[in-house]
């Protein structure tokens, strides 16, 4: 998997995607959020669009509804994620069994579409509730909606000029990470704290109490999206895709779905919550208490 992975979410291969991350979100869009007054849950909605991404991208399956159907006989080994587990030996000439793709294609879709689903709620909660910040995306937004002809797909160099819109998807991350954290083991003898932690012991990470830590980010309860301009925070303090050589291998393709998403979104509708105290709850990753339904107000674009 760490062979052939990263020639599939390197940022060189993603841009080859990009037409058909803005294909299926504006389908998304034009299927589930417009001509309707109010959406009632919009995290499920994000969870079929990151879901949808998964599917075309990981399996060429274009459809999820026919996601049983994974990969015609012509598949080459560039197609997709699936076609390369399908045609790639190890070196002693040896294919993955059935079982061991079948293991790896759902991790790759639940690590693909779940936490990125989140990430993109949570925007739209989070401007909901800031309007001075939904205000300078939206006017971000529309200079590359304006900048392309009708029916113009969103390219590499389109995605490179939404940093502001980055910014503030970092913010999110920061003050509601996906990932909450996760367990490694300590190779070595180390003293953390004044605590001594032996060789093997199992340790959990926590992106949640480091990205809450006042002596990284003052005023941690605050929404800023500076925090994220120039070098941003230093090295291990902002950990929502982890750190060092396990970090997720996806951090670019989350990147690029989740920005198509706020362009998508932010360019066809302002929204209110339909539930102005609704609640982010954490059951087992951080989610809308009640999917976070919102009234919705189209521009006239």
């Amino acid at each position: 998997m760490r062979k052939f992975l990263p020639q599939f979410l390197k940022p060189e291969a993603l841009q080859r995607y990009m037409g058909i991350m803005d294909h299926i979100a504006q389908r998304h869009f034009a299927d589930d959020w417009e001509n309707k007054h109010q959406v009632a849950n919009v995290h499920s909605l994000c969870k079929k669009y990151t879901f949808w991404l998964a599917c075309r991208l990981f399996m060429s399956v274009e459809d999820p509804d026919h996601v049983a159907i994974f990969a015609a006989g012509k598949a080459s080994a560039t197609q997709d994620i699936l076609s390369q587990m399908l045609l790639t030996s190890d070196e002693d000439g040896k294919f993955m069994n059935e079982l061991d793709i079948a293991d790896k294609i759902l991790g790759l879709l639940l690590g693909g579409y779940d936490t990125a689903s989140i990430a993109c709620s949570l925007i739209v909660k989070f401007l909901a509730e800031l309007p001075h910040i939904y205000d300078q995306v939206y006017k971000k937004q529309m200079e590359i909606a304006n900048s392309k002809a009708k029916s113009e797909l969103l390219n590499w160099e389109d995605i490179q000029k939404l940093k502001y819109s980055w910014n503030i998807a970092c913010e999110v991350m920061r003050m509601a990470p996906p990932l909450q954290g996760a367990f490694r083991e300590a190779i070595t003898d180390f003293i953390f704290n004044g605590f001594s932690i032996p060789k093997g012991w199992k340790l959990y990470w926590s992106a949640n109490s480091t990205h809450k830590n006042p002596e990284y980010f003052p005023e941690p309860e605050k929404f800023d999206p500076s925090r994220f301009e120039g070098k941003g925070p230093a090295p291990y303090t902002y950990v929502p895709f982890g750190g060092g050589p396990r970090m997720c291998p996806g951090k670019e393709y989350a990147r690029l779905e989740i920005l198509v998403f706020m362009h998508n979104l932010v360019k066809r509708f302002k929204w209110e919550k339909v539930i102005p105290s609704e609640r982010i709850i954490v059951d087992p990753l951080p989610m809308p208490e009640k999917g976070l339904p919102v009234r919705l107000y189209p521009h006239n674009v």
